[in-house]
Parts: structure tokens; C-alpha cells; sequence
């Protein structure tokens, strides 16, 4: 385990990472009421622990931090006195999404700023933009800045999430390690930043984006309980995607380090959930309607929201003067035609070429169409550069010109490409006017243009006096939109469309300029009355909502750092939990007398991972010296078959064994072998069972069966981890509804469903051996209880409820102890199988037994029962 001390991530992430000093703590923590503020000084980047963190002020208001890549700000030099000046850009999500807060809170932005400040401007800037904006800007280096941005971002993330596989060195760029080393480095900038304003146990912290996917780890690692939330604006692409990024598991990792994932669509957050079962092993599952993750104790949850519009403020840009001017020039200009609009940015993945097509297409097949139909699409400037962005502009003049010398004439253009920078109140009054929308991409995260698009079609009254329509007008919009865009699922009016196919979306076009007037106007009050209600502050406001929800218990248990560089994870438990210490259980074992001690097998003393089954030379000669002991009882408890047990631990000949989790047993090497009585040898069920399980393991390839005597275990850990696990939940409900009047239950354990008799269980191992003890008058003063799986817990949970029975004479000292950190019943925990062969060495130096003859047998505690 790692202490708290202060780590430079830098140094522990893979590579040699650009040298980036700390940033100086300049820029003092934000309060807005008068107080007293403890040294800050002591507070390293990430030298802080929890007891540090408790010293915060908690006085300050409530506060959010929203981190984000770009600040929502405009800037701008004054060429007169050489000062940059500075307003809020009011288009920005990040600025909108404060409606969605309470008056009272505080809101704090982090991010870049659009201009390059001078290193000699940076800390005026800095004081400025805190002190008017409450804005704390995080200043790149250029270099940093564009294999950060430029490099890694748009060239290897921003494909990879539009499922963009860099298959040749001309489609796509190769994973380069200089571009990920910058991709760290700034992300360490960032978290500086948020460090130098956090107060950590008052304020949430809310990241967006994949440009920020490592800050979480950074802001764990400096506080354990920070609160974080992270929402991706991207696609999240299929595990069979994803998984080709050399750094999959390093990312996967920072965003877990959050407690609320936040994604577009079900589909992304499904992609993600896959991508953390088949990678890092984690389950699922959905927990009163929410989706969490374990991840070592704490439950990170999933949320499910499109990103929602700032309806208000579309409708104080189609309130402007400049727009209703601009809609009568363009009602003008196409008098008599119906304007189809498109309005996207220029990239490969915004499907304009496939539009054009589209449009083609439709003037080829219904002639009656051309001089009447016009196709505006307006190109936003691309976001990213590169060879891929020249190449889809090159392509979408082209067919634009074809379309235009085939089909149009000197009056006539039947596609208007503008590639310009066009200000808000121009497409304002573009959407106002067009009878359709389309976005026709063929991968995004979102897209907001359908959203815009029903609310200047709904309208203003003063829009309305543009247009020359009556308020009580019915309002009509068509949207034809693309199954791979974010936002289709919440457009159940629109008509969806694969982009790939040239002949659909033609025939979409025409459905949607052809359609009965009474049909367009469901649709689109069906659509208003989403949009209208499911608006940006909606979406910051259940977010945030959730985000609190996801950190109530936060306080409530113990948190350790674990890992190195960007492996680092916070374990959280239960507050009493703590490693098992060698010297403290060592202490106990000497002055006590009677002894009990149980121990499963598989993941306890060998390894889960280990390919060899059997026990090593170490384990056999620790568990004989243990036995050898008159005053120790000690059991293996297992759900392997005896056969196998009593092959591999035949050397331990005073050893018992508890074999099939309980339903055979036997005291020592030279003892029969009892049956479970509680079942009465009723196993008629497994006719039953394995027919069902073979028909199981017949359709999941890599499934099998185990038969044992007493039960019989399906497992799938080598099929499909998806489908498998599908199939597990399946056959458990299957055999669950078979055997409802059966003496037989169904367990799911990890990558197994197993069916056993009733009453079999490791808890009733260790109950009988416990009270047989008493009833011999030997009641243990000492109980050791060791095991790493679900099965264990019945084993912690008995022996906890059978010591504290007030007959006993005197309570034993329990160690109860799980291995690997996580939930459990038990108090201690060891990390793994070494260790818990370390301490029984522990343990077995402490016995120093005496030769024990033939003759001695009948002193033992076995004899005796």
C-alpha cells in the first residue's frame, strides 16, 4: 500500500513524461463569507490525506467546480492599450448548465482559455479572471498544448470513439507515446489547478469530457472522499473498439476513480460497463434503478441523460432585430422552394458526403422535385486539422458542384454549401425557416442541431411578425436523423435513418418534405414538449442531484490509496476493517489454548490463479506443523470434492476436512467420512438439474459442468464474459422455477451457478466444529477464519453468531479475515495467498510442537470426539 506522502504522478506513470514543475499556489482558495483559512501550505498537490482534508473551512457556500477543456469565455487583445479583455461566451453548455443549480451556489470554472497568453501576462490574467468570472485558467505550454489537444486527443481519442481504427498509416495515426505522455502531463496541469481552489470536503467537483479522462486519478490520489462526477459529450465506442487502445486499462481507471459516470445514450454507457467486465473483470448491476460498479468497495454509478438546450436564450437570439431581418432576406431568396438545412462541422464523421448523396438521389428519383427543394448546409470550421478533414472537404465540394451543373440552373442551385463563419442569429434564422432538418452522421456523441431546431420552429411572437404567421399558426418541423447520433433516441417523432444507405435517407427526404401537415404537427409537439422540458438545466440538475446521492456514504467508511502512477485506486471500507497484522495474531495465539482455526482452500492457501491445484511443499508443512499442535483444531473448508482433498493433503494426517462445502467431513486422515445428515442422501434432483445445465452448456461455448457427488456447478469463466454471464442469470431463474419444491438450492457465484442440497454450507462446518469443542469441554479461546469468496462469508457470519452465545464460559478472541480488500462480513483482511501463508508460518513458529509418537494419539482432541 502506498503512503499519502506527496507523489508526482509524472514520475509513476509508464515513460519519461515532459517535465512540468508544479504550478505555484498563487491563486488563494475562493471563499465568499469571511473565515479563517488553515495554512495552505500543507496542503501538497497531493500530499493532503484525510485528516487534512477534515480541516476545511466549513463556512464556505455551497460550491461547484466544473472542469472542463475551454473556459466559457471570449478573449480578446485591445489593440489600443495591449490588454486582453474578457466576456462570458454565451453559447457555451458549460455556462448554461448553472441554471440548473440553486441561486446559492457558487459556481468555479477550470479550463484552458481560446488565446495564447504571454508566460508575463499569465499571472495578471489568472488574478483578473478569478476576480470577475470566477474562472481559474489552466496555461499550457504551446507544445504541451498541441500533442495534447492536436495529438492525442483528436488524432488517436476522438477517431478510436468514433470507432475510427487506424488500420494503414493513410487512415487514421498509430497510438505514439510522446502524444500520450503529453495527454498525462496536462492532465496533471489540470488537476494543479483544482487543487490550488478545492475545498475538498465541501465542494463537488464535475469534469467533463474525454480530454480529461486522467484528472479523477490525480484528484483521488490528492483526496481520498473528493466528490466526482465526469460526463463524456463523446461516443463511447464497443469493447472490440476500445480495446486496441495500448492505454485502455490506465483510462478505464481514471474515469472508475469518479463516483458518477455520466454518458449521452444507453448504448455508450453499455459499451463502458462491457469494457470494465471484459478488461478489469468488474461486475454490474442495477441497484433501485440505478446502474453501479464495485470497484474496491465503492459503487460507482452510471447515469443515463442527453444533454439538453438552453431554450431561453434561442429565444432571445430569434427575438433579435438582426434575425428577423435575416429570415425575410432568406424567405426571399427562396420563395417558393422548401429549404431542407444541414449544420454541421467539417469531419469525416459528420456524414455531409452521404447527405449530398442523399440529396442527389432524391433531385434523380422524383424529378417533379428540381427548382423546388433546396439543400442549405452550412459547414461549421473543423475542430481538429489534418489530412482526413482536407480530404472530406475536397469531397463535399465536389459532389456539390456535380449536383449543382447536373440539376440546377442559372435560378436554381439545388445545394447552397455556406463555409463561413456563420454568426448564431444567421442559423437562427435558417432553422426558422427550413422545412426539414437532417443530421445525417455516421458517429456522434450528441448533437444539439435537431434540439435548436424544434424550438426556432416553435417560435416567438416576434419571430412570428417576421415570418408573417399568426401566434395561433400550428407549428410543423421534420427531422430526419441519423441511428448513430446521441440524440435519436429522445427524438421518437424523427425519422431515423442508417446514413450508409444512399436510398433511404433519399426517400426519408421525400417522406419528410411530402407529409400531411396534421402529421408534421404531432410530431413536432411531441418533440417541443420534450426539448422544452428536458433542457440543459434539467440535465445539470439531475446530474448533480445524483452526483450528491453518490457520495452521502462517503463519511461513513474507511478509505486506503492502493497502486502506483495511474494504477492508483481508493479501497473504501467498512470502518472497522484493517489488515490482519502477523505480530498482534501471533500475540493472541501464545497465551491462548484451545484453538480453532478454518481454511479454504482454492484462493487461500493456492493462489485462484495458480494453474497447479495442489498444495506447495510450504503449505503442507505449515498446515502439519499447525496440526501437530494438541492445543489447535484445524479444518480445510472447501467446495472441491474429497477425493481430490484427501489426495493433496494426505501428508497432513491430523488435519480435517471439509470437503463439497460441508456435505462430507471427517476429523483426521484416520476418520471416516461423515455425510451432512440435514439431507438425508436426497439428491434425486440432479436428474433434474443436469439435463438443464447440459442444454446451457450446449449453447455457450466455453461453459462446462462439474459433478460432484453432493452438487453440480455450471461454469462459464472461459466462455464469453457478456454472453456468459447473460446465460448465468438464465439458467439460475431456470433451475430456480424447477426445483421451488426441491431439496436443492441455486447459488450464482463468480463465473458459476451451482446447485447443492439445502442446509450445506461452510457456516454449519464451522458451527458443528465449534460446539463440538464446547460439548467436549474444550470451548475455543481462540478462532481463526480464513477465506477470499462469497462462500466464506457464511463461514465469518456463523462463527461470529456461535461464540457469542452466552453459555460460553469465556468469549474467544475471533479473527475473522477475508482475502483481498473489499466487502465483508470479516474484520481483518490479507492481501493474498502469500500473505495468508506468511501468517500461518507466523502462527506455526509460535506452536513449536513436540514430537508426537503413536501412543500420543489419544490425548488429541480428535480422539476425544
Amino acid at each position: 500500500m502506498v503512503s499519502r506522502s506527496c507523489m508526482n504522478f509524472l514520475d509513476l506513470a509508464s515513460g519519461n513524461l515532459l517535465e512540468i514543475p508544479h504550478t505555484p499556489r498563487s491563486i488563494p482558495r475562493v471563499m465568499t463569507v469571511p473565515g479563517i483559512i488553515s495554512d495552505l501550505d500543507g496542503y501538497g498537490p497531493y500530499g493532503s490525506n484525510d485528516e487534512d482534508s477534515e480541516i476545511a473551512s466549513s463556512i464556505c457556500r455551497e460550491r461547484k467546480i466544473i472542469v472542463a477543456n475551454m473556459l466559457p469565455l471570449q478573449a480578446k487583445k485591445d489593440p489600443g492599450t495591449a490588454k486582453w479583455c474578457f466576456s462570458w461566451d454565451e453559447d457555451s453548455l458549460f455556462l448554461q448548465l448553472k441554471d440548473g443549480f440553486s441561486p446559492e451556489t457558487e459556481v468555479i470554472y477550470v479550463g484552458s482559455l481560446k488565446a495564447d497568453i504571454d508566460a508575463t501576462d499569465q499571472e495578471e490574467v489568472s488574478q483578473k479572471l478569478l476576480e470577475d468570472f470566477n474562472c481559474v485558467p489552466t496555461f499550457l505550454p504551446q507544445d504541451l498544448q498541441r500533442k495534447f489537444y492536436l495529438g492525442f486527443c483528436k488524432q488517436q481519442l476522438w477517431p478510436l470513439f468514433h470507432y475510427m481504427l487506424p488500420m494503414c498509416p493513410d487512415h487514421g495515426d498509430r497510438f505514439d507515446r510522446n502524444l500520450w505522455q503529453a495527454y498525462v502531463s496536462a492532465n496533471k496541469i489540470f488537476a494543479d489547478k483544482v487543487m490550488e481552489i478545492i475545498s475538498p470536503d465541501e465542494d463537488y467537483v464535475w469534469i467533463h469530457d474525454y480530454h480529461l479522462m486522467l484528472l479523477p486519478t490525480f484528484l483521488r490520489k490528492g483526496y481520498n472522499r473528493v466528490k466526482l462526477g465526469f460526463f463524456l459529450h463523446s461516443p463511447f465506442p464497443s469493447s472490440e473498439i476500445y480495446r486496441t487502445l495500448p492505454v485502455r486499462d490506465e483510462i478505464l481507471r481514471g474515469l472508475l476513480n469518479c463516483d458518477l459516470i455520466g454518458f449521452q445514450t444507453f448504448d455508450y454507457a453499455r459499451h463502458f460497463l462491457s469494457c470494465c467486465s471484459r478488461m478489469l473483470g468488474l461486475d454490474y448491476e442495477s441497484k433501485r434503478g440505478h446502474i453501479g460498479l464495485d470497484y474496491f468497495g465503492r459503487t460507482v454509478y452510471i447515469k443515463i441523460l442527453p444533454v439538453g438546450i438552453h431554450v431561453c436564450r434561442l429565444e432571445s437570439v430569434m427575438n433579435l432585430p438582426y434575425t428577423s431581418a435575416k429570415v425575410k432576406e432568406i424567405q426571399e431568396q427562396f420563395s417558393g422552394k422548401k429549404v431542407i438545412l444541414g449544420i454541421d462541422d467539417m469531419d469525416i464523421f459528420k456524414g455531409i458526403s452521404l447527405k449530398l448523396l442523399a440529396m442527389e438521389q432524391l433531385l434523380q428519383q422524383h424529378p417533379d422535385l428540381q427548382g423546388k427543394v433546396v439543400l442549405v448546409q452550412i459547414v461549421n470550421p473543423a475542430r481538429g486539422s489534418g489530412k482526413d478533414v482536407q480530404e472530406a472537404k475536397r469531397e463535399t465540394y465536389l459532389i456539390a458542384k456535380r449536383i449543382n451543373d447536373v440539376y440546377g440552373s442559372h435560378e436554381y442551385e439545388p445545394v447552397i454549401l455556406i463555409d463561413r463563419p456563420v454568426p448564431r442569429y444567421e442559423k437562427t434564422a435558417y432553422y426558422a425557416v427550413a422545412e426539414c432538418c437532417i443530421v445525417n452522421a455516421v458517429r456522434d456523441g450528441m448533437n444539439l442541431v435537431p434540439y435548436k431546431y424544434i424550438v426556432c420552429r416553435q417560435g416567438t411572437p416576434y419571430m412570428d411578425k417576421a415570418m408573417g404567421i399568426t401566434s395561433d399558426s400550428p407549428r410543423t418541423s421534420m427531422l430526419v436523423v441519423s441511428e448513430f447520433v446521441g440524440c435519436s433516441p429522445s427524438l421518437s417523432g424523427a425519422i431515423r435513418v442508417n446514413p450508409w444507405d444512399i436510398d433511404a435517407v433519399a426517400d426519408a427526404l421525400n417522406l419528410a418534405i411530402t407529409m400531411r401537415e396534421s402529421e408534421k404537427q404531432l410530431r413536432h409537439e411531441k418533440h417541443y414538449r420534450y426539448v422544452s422540458t428536458h433542457d440543459v438545466a434539467y440535465w445539470a440538475r439531475s446530474f448533480m442531484q445524483d452526483l450528491e446521492r453518490a457520495c452521502q456514504d462517503h463519511y461513513n467508511k474507511r478509505c486506503w490509496g492502493i497502486g502506483f502512477g495511474l494504477g492508483f485506486r481508493v479501497v473504501s471500507l467498512s470502518p472497522s476493517f484493517r489488515k490482519l497484522c502477523i505480530e498482534h495474531i501471533v500475540s493472541a495465539y501464545k497465551r491462548t489454548n484451545r484453538r480453532a482455526i478454518f481454511l479454504d482452500y482454492d484462493g487461500t492457501v493456492v493462489p485462484q490463479t495458480s494453474i497447479v491445484k495442489s498444495p506447495s511443499a510450504e503449505v503442507i508443512s505449515v498446515l502439519k506443523t499447525l496440526c501437530n499442535d494438541q492445543n489447535n483444531t484445524v479444518f480445510i473448508v472447501s467446495g472441491r470434492g474429497k477425493n481430490s482433498l484427501s489426495e493433496w493433503l494426505d501428508p497432513c494426517e491430523r488435519l480435517g476436512i471439509a470437503a463439497e462445502h460441508g456435505y462430507f467431513m471427517r476429523y483426521n486422515k484416520t476418520s471416516d467420512w461423515e455425510t451432512n445428515p440435514v439431507t438425508d442422501n436426497d439428491l434425486d434432483w440432479k436428474n433434474i438439474v443436469e439435463p438443464i445445465m447440459r442444454s446451457y452448456t450446449e449453447a455457450t461455448d466455453g461453459s462446462s459442468i462439474e459433478v460432484k457427488e453432493s452438487a453440480l456447478v455450471w461454469h462459464h469463466q472461459d466462455a464469453d464474459p457478456d454472453f456468459g454471464s447473460c446465460q448465468a442469470k438464465e439458467l439460475l431463474d431456470h433451475l430456480e422455477n424447477v426445483l421451488a419444491n426441491e431439496p436443492a438450492v441455486v447459488k450464482r457465484g463468480q463465473h458459476i451457478v451451482e446447485v447443492k442440497p439445502q442446509g450445506i454450507s461452510k457456516g454449519s462446518v464451522a458451527e458443528k466444529v465449534l460446539l463440538d469443542m464446547v460439548n467436549h469441554g474444550k470451548p475455543p479461546d481462540f478462532v481463526l477464519c480464513i477465506g477470499d469468496d462469497k462462500s466464506d462469508e457464511d463461514m465469518f457470519g456463523s462463527i461470529l453468531s456461535t461464540v457469542s452465545d452466552p453459555t460460553l464460559p469465556v468469549a474467544p478472541e475471533i479473527f475473522a479475515c477475508t482475502v483481498g480488500q473489499k466487502p465483508s462480513k470479516a474484520k481483518y483482511y490479507l492481501d493474498d495467498a502469500v500473505d495468508v501463508v506468511k501468517l500461518l508460518q507466523g502462527l506455526a513458529t509460535a506452536s513449536c510442537p513436540k514430537p508426537k509418537h503413536t501412543e500420543q494419539v489419544l490425548v488429541s482432541f480428535e480422539s476425544a470426539i
